[in-house]
């Protein structure tokens, strides 16, 4: 029963979120609030406390993932939905460290909306396509990779993240820059990354958010 889930939606968009407010209540939901940023998006969350918020990620003052993670910190029942246009593996990483039931992609119709709400509401969780597809193609495949990483190689491709230098790093950490030069040749290997002298540095600054997760 659609009437029976209580939903609250934000977007910074007064089009796209007039819209979607519409034809969620032509399939006969509750809708109990809307917000069009990400700070009234949270007050209103934590006071009304639907069944389902659905977001977009990017809005003012704090964005959807910024909400959710506010909303576990105060171990609200509420489940989410990120509503957006972004495909990055980026995006889909930090959806997937923040346990979130769904992931739409808005150009996506409306129908995959209403199954990802029921699917939701029986706590059983819904991806779009693409979520999936970057996840088992893209994002998968590196985690397992970083997994190789001992606890100081991690740390080492943290700071390669930063553009620190061997030396720095090594000053850093207390050992010397010849045996930064060892780890950073480990670490490439271990990552099957091509011999090229930035591919270290292009990798790190491309995947220093899996890092921190692990």
């Amino acid at each position: 029963m659609t009437n029976e889930i209580t939903l609250f939606v934000a977007d910074d968009h007064p089009m796209l979120l007039k819209g979607l407010v519409e034809e969620l209540k032509a399939y006969n939901y509750t809708i109990i609030g809307t917000a069009t940023n990400g700070a009234s998006a949270l007050e209103n969350i934590v006071a009304l406390q639907p069944t389902i918020a659905i977001l977009d990620v990017e809005m003012p003052m704090l964005t959807g993932f910024d909400v959710i993670q506010k909303c576990a910190e105060q171990q609200l029942d509420t489940k989410f939905i990120i509503l957006t246009s972004h495909k990055e593996r980026g995006f889909i990483h930090k959806a997937k460290v923040l346990h979130i039931m769904g992931y739409i992609i808005k150009d996506e119709p409306f129908s995959e909306i209403h199954k990802c709400i029921q699917s939701v509401s029986r706590g059983v969780p819904f991806f779009s396509g693409v979520f999936n597809t970057v996840l088992e193609n893209e994002i998968t495949p590196q985690l397992q990779k970083i997994k190789l990483l001992s606890p100081s190689e991690r740390t080492i491709v943290r700071l390669v993240a930063q553009e620190k230098s061997s030396k720095q790093i090594g000053e850093l950490l207390s050992i010397s820059s010849r045996t930064v030069e060892k780890h950073r040749a480990n670490i490439k290997a271990k990552l099957a990354l091509a011999p090229h002298p930035d591919a270290l540095l292009i990798w790190a600054k491309e995947f220093k958010d899996f890092l921190s997760n692990l």
